[in-house]
C-alpha cells in the first residue's frame, strides 16, 4: 500500500481545527485598584510621571536561552516588576478576567476550567522591544501566555505570533480608556513584540495552566473522515496479517504544535492537534488499532566550515562565536521515546527507530527548524563540524495484533523484560499452553527471535552472559522446542553476540532436544562463531562432552571437526577483528578445552589439531600458550594422550634448549647498541652503549631532542634508566647503565626450570 502515508496525511488535513494558535480583542472594564511597592497606588490610563517612578522601581527584564537566564537590551529591552510588589485588587477586574479567560479558552479550542497565574508587570518605554522567542514553561501545567494591556498610551510595539506557515499581526492599542487589549498565544508559538516607537505601555502578563489533565476539546462530527481513515486503517492491517506488502509496520504522523516531555498527553493537545486526536481515537477504536504519543527526535551531525563573517546575533550560540555553515550531513538518526497511552498514562515502550516510509506525510520532517545546533572549530586532523537536534510530537498507530512487531523494535532491553513478565505470570497461573498468556509468550518469543540479529550488545563483563541466556532459560521455561531450536539456529548463524558465559544455557537447551538434531546444531553454532569467539566455542565442546555419555560422544564429533577445521594459523592471514570486543587470540584454557574435548571424541582429530599447533608458533607461542596449557594437561587424564605427548615434548626441548644458553651478568658496562635510528644524537648514544669504561652519560639538549633519544631508548629496551636534570637551560637528560636484559633472562631462566620440572614430572 504505497499510498497509504499520504492517504491518511491527506484525510486529517481536512479536520478543521476547534480553535487557533492565539486570540486577541478588547473589553470594557471598571478599573482595578493597582498598587506597586515603592510607587504606591497607580492611576489609569498611565501617567508619564508614574511610568518614571515604576522604571526606578523596576529592573531590566531577563529571557531565557536554553538553561540560562540572560540579560541583554540587544535581545529584550524592557521593565519588569515582580508580582510580590504588585497587588491588583477590586471585584470589578475579578470579573474582568474571568471574561477575559472565557473569550481566551474559545479562541484557543481550550476546555475550561483554565486558570490565569500572575506572573510580571511590564512596563515597555520608548525604544522597548523583545527579540523573536518562544516562552519557556514557567509553571506546571502551563500551555499559553495571555498579555493584557492596561489603559496607557503609546505607539508602535504591535505583536507578531507564528505557528508552522502562519503568522498575525496584534495592535494592542485602546484608544478609549475604559477598555482594555488582551492577546493570549500557545507557549510554543514563536513571537516578538516590535520596538515602541513613543510613551509607555503598561501590561499584566498571565501564565495560562490548565490545573488537570482536562478533556479534548469536541472537535465538530468528521464522521466521513473518520470512516475513510477506519477503511485504510483496516485494510494495512489485513495485509500486515498476510504478509502481502512491505508497508511499514507503524504509522507516524507529527503534530503541528510542539511539546515537551513534561506536557506530552492526550489531555494537553492544542488546536488542530487536539482535533485530529480525536478523529484518529475513533478510526484507530473501529480498525482495532492502537494509537499513542511519542516524542520524536532526530539528531544529525556532520561536517561544517568557517564562513568568515560574524552575526550580531545568533540563536544558539554565544554572539561573539565564530560564523559555521553546514557542509554536508554525514549521520543522521530518528528515534521516538516518551510514550503516552489515550489515557495519558506512559507505554512499556522504550526507543523505537523511525522508518522514512512511517511519516505521514513522507516529506513531514523536512524543512524544520532545529531545537539546537551546536558548532565545532577544526581541531588537529579533524575539520570543522557540527551537531543538531529536532524534536516533534507524534501520532503513532499500529494494528493491535502486530503490536509484539512495534515492541521488538525497542530491542531487547525491552523486549526481554516484557517476555520474562509474561513467562512468570504463565508459570505462576499453573495453566497449560492453550492459556492466553502462554500464546502471548509465545508470539513475542517469535519476533523477538526473527529480529534479534544486531540488537544485542557485548556485556560490561568479560565472558559474562549475554542477553541469548535469557532468553535461552525464558524458552526453556515455556518448554517451546521450535522455539528454542530457531533461536538456537540464530546464534549459530552469528545471529548475535555470543561468549562464554552462555555455554551453561546453550547446554541445557541443547539437552532438551533430539540427540541428532543437538549434534547439528553444535556443529552450526561451533561453524557460525568459532571465528570470532574461539575461546567461547572450544569452552562449549568440552561442557558438552562432560554433560553426554560416553555413547553419545561420537555424536559430537561433526562439531569437533569445524572447530579443528576452524582453528587460526598464518597469523599474517588472520582475518581482522569484527567489533572491539572480538579477541581472536589464543588462550591456554581454549588448548586445554580443545584437547580434552577432541582426546574423547576422536583421538585422531587431537593429533591433528596438536601438529597444526606446532606448525604456526607465532599464533600457538610456546612460552605464552603451549607452556601454560601443558602445566594444565600433564596433571590431567589425558596427559598420556599422544596428542598431549607430542606437545609437551615439543615445550620441554624448548626450555631445555634455553636452559642450555649460557647465563651471566654483564663483565664491563658495554650494553648492546644497534638502535633503530642512526641521527647524530642516536649515534652518540650507541657509542656510549658500546663504551665498557663509561656508566652515565649526560645528554644536555633542546626537549625536542632529549624526547627523541628518549623515544628511541624505549623502542630499543636499552639497559639504560634515564631521569632530567632541570637546573641549568636547556634541560640535561642523564642516562645510567643497568643489567635489565641480564635480569629478565635470569628471571626467565627461574621461570624455565620451573616449567621443566612441571612438565617433566621432576625429570630434568
Amino acid at each position: 500500500m504505497p499510498s497509504l502515508t499520504s492517504e491518511l496525511a491527506a484525510v486529517l488535513t481536512t479536520v478543521r481545527r476547534p480553535g487557533d494558535f492565539f486570540a486577541s480583542g478588547t473589553i470594557e472594564f471598571l478599573a482595578p485598584q493597582l498598587e506597586v511597592e515603592g510607587v504606591g497606588p497607580i492611576a489609569l490610563p498611565l501617567l508619564p510621571t508614574q511610568a518614571k517612578q515604576l522604571v526606578i522601581a523596576a529592573e531590566r527584564a531577563p529571557y531565557g536561552r536554553g538553561e540560562q537566564t540572560l540579560v541583554d537590551t540587544a535581545v529584550r529591552r524592557t521593565w519588569q516588576i515582580d508580582p510580590d510588589q504588585v497587588r491588583i485588587q477590586g471585584r470589578g477586574w475579578a470579573r474582568t478576567l474571568a471574561t477575559i479567560l472565557a473569550r481566551v479558552c474559545d479562541g484557543l479550542g481550550v476546555t475550561e476550567p483554565v486558570q490565569a497565574e500572575f506572573y510580571k508587570l511590564l512596563l515597555y518605554d520608548e525604544g522597548s522591544f523583545f527579540a523573536s522567542h518562544r516562552d519557556t514553561e514557567k509553571a506546571p501545567g502551563m500551555f499559553a501566555t495571555l498579555v493584557v494591556v492596561l489603559p496607557s498610551t503609546s505607539t508602535g510595539g504591535e505583536l507578531l505570533v507564528r505557528h508552522k506557515d502562519r503568522e498575525v499581526r496584534l495592535d494592542l492599542h485602546c484608544p478609549d480608556p475604559s477598555e482594555v487589549a488582551f492577546a493570549a498565544f500557545y507557549a510554543d508559538c514563536v513571537h516578538e513584540v516590535l520596538r515602541i516607537t513613543s510613551g509607555f505601555r503598561l501590561a499584566l502578563i498571565y501564565n495560562l495552566l490548565r490545573p488537570g489533565p482536562g478533556r479534548l476539546p469536541e472537535p465538530p462530527s468528521y464522521a466521513n473522515q473518520q470512516a475513510r481513515l477506519a477503511a485504510l486503517l483496516q485494510a494495512w492491517g489485513a495485509d500486515l496479517s498476510r504478509s502481502t506488502t512491505d508497508a511499514p509496520e507503524k504509522l507516524i504522523v507529527p503534530l503541528e504544535h510542539a511539546y515537551t516531555s513534561a506536557e506530552l498527553g492526550f489531555g494537553a493537545l492544542k488546536g488542530a492537534d487536539a482535533a485530529a486526536a480525536a478523529v484518529l481515537r475513533a478510526a484507530t477504536a473501529a480498525a482495532d488499532c492502537d494509537l499513542h504519543l511519542a516524542l520524536i527526535a532526530v539528531e544529525e551531525s556532520g561536517s561544517a566550515e568557517y564562513t568568515g563573517y560574524s552575526s550580531s546575533y545568533r540563536r544558539w550560540s554565544e554572539p561573539d562565536e565564530d560564523e559555521f555553515e553546514e557542509v554536508e550531513v554525514l549521520d543522521r538518526s530518528i528515534a521516538l521515546s516518551t510514550w503516552r497511552r489515550p489515557d495519558d498514562q506512559p507505554s512499556v515502550l522504550g526507543e523505537i527507530p523511525v522508518g522514512d516510509d512511517e511519516l505521514c506525510p513522507p516529506d513531514a520532517l523536512d524543512d524544520l527548524e532545529p531545537d539546537e545546533e551546536h558548532f565545532h572549530e577544526a581541531t588537529g586532523n579533524e575539520g570543522a563540524s557540527f551537531e543538531r537536534t529536532y524534536r516533534r510530537a507524534a501520532f503513532v498507530l499500529w494494528p493491535h495484533q502486530r503490536f509484539f512487531a512495534v515492541l521488538c523494535q525497542a530491542g531487547v532491553t525491552v523486549t526481554l523484560p516484557y517476555l520474562a513478565n509474561l513467562t512468570e505470570r504463565w508459570s505462576s497461573s499453573g495453566e497449560d499452553h492453550t492459556s492466553p498468556l502462554w500464546r502471548e509468550a509465545h508470539e513475542l518469543s517469535g519476533h523477538m527471535i526473527s529480529s534479534w540479529h544486531g540488537q544485542e550488545r557485548y556485556p560490561s563483563r568479560e565472558n559474562a552472559p549475554t542477553h541469548a541466556t535469557q532468553m535461552l532459560l525464558l524458552l526453556i521455561q515455556l518448554r517451546v522446542r521450535t522455539r528454542l531450536e530457531a533461536f538456537l539456529a540464530t546464534l549459530a548463524a552469528g545471529g548475535g553476540v555470543y561468549t562464554e558465559g552462555d555455554n551453561e544455557a546453550i547446554v541445557q537447551a541443547l539437552g532438551l532436544l533430539p540427540p541428532r538434531r543437538a549434534a547439528a546444531l553444535t556443529q552450526q553454532i561451533i561453524a557460525g562463531n568459532a571465528a570470532a569467539a574461539l575461546t567461547a566455542c572450544g569452552n562449549l565442546l568440552a561442557h558438552l562432552v562432560t554433560s553426554v555419555g560416553h555413547d553419545r560422544e561420537g555424536d559430537l564429533r561433526g562439531a569437533a571437526a569445524a572447530l579443528v577445521e576452524a582453528l587460526p594459523g598464518d597469523p599474517q592471514h588472520a582475518p581482522a577483528a569484527g567489533s572491539w570486543w572480538q579477541d581472536r587470540s589464543v588462550k591456554p584454557r581454549f588448548v586445554v578445552d580443545l584437547l580434552e574435548a577432541l582426546c574423547r571424541i576422536d583421538p585422531q582429530l587431537a593429533e591433528d589439531a596438536a601438529g597444526y599447533m606446532l606448525t604456526w608458533p607465532q599464533t600457538y607461542n610456546l612460552d605464552t600458550v603451549l607452556i601454560p596449557a601443558m602445566r594444565d594437561l600433564v596433571r590431567s587424564m589425558i596427559a598420556r594422550e599422544p596428542a598431549v605427548q607430542r606437545l609437551r615434548d615439543a615445550c620441554l626441548a624448548h626450555l631445555r634448549t634455553r636452559i642450555a644458553e649460557p647465563l651471566a651478568p654483564p663483565h664491563d658496562w658495554s650494553r648492546g647498541s644497534v638502535l633503530p635510528c642512526h641521527c647524530r644524537h642516536c649515534a652518540e648514544l650507541s657509542r656510549f652503549l658500546a663504551d665498557p669504561e663509561r656508566k652515565a652519560w649526560a645528554f644536555k639538549a633542546v626537549e625536542v631532542d632529549r624526547s627523541h633519544v628518549e623515544q628511541t631508548i624505549q623502542r630499543a629496551h636499552c639497559d639504560l634508566d634515564f631521569t632530567t636534570d632541570h637546573r641549568g637551560r636547556p634541560y640535561t637528560l642523564v642516562c645510567t647503565k643497568n643489567q635489565a636484559s641480564y635480569d629478565r633472562r635470569a628471571k626467565q631462566r627461574r621461570k624455565d626450570l620451573e616449567d621443566l620440572t612441571h612438565l617433566s614430572g621432576g625429570e630434568i
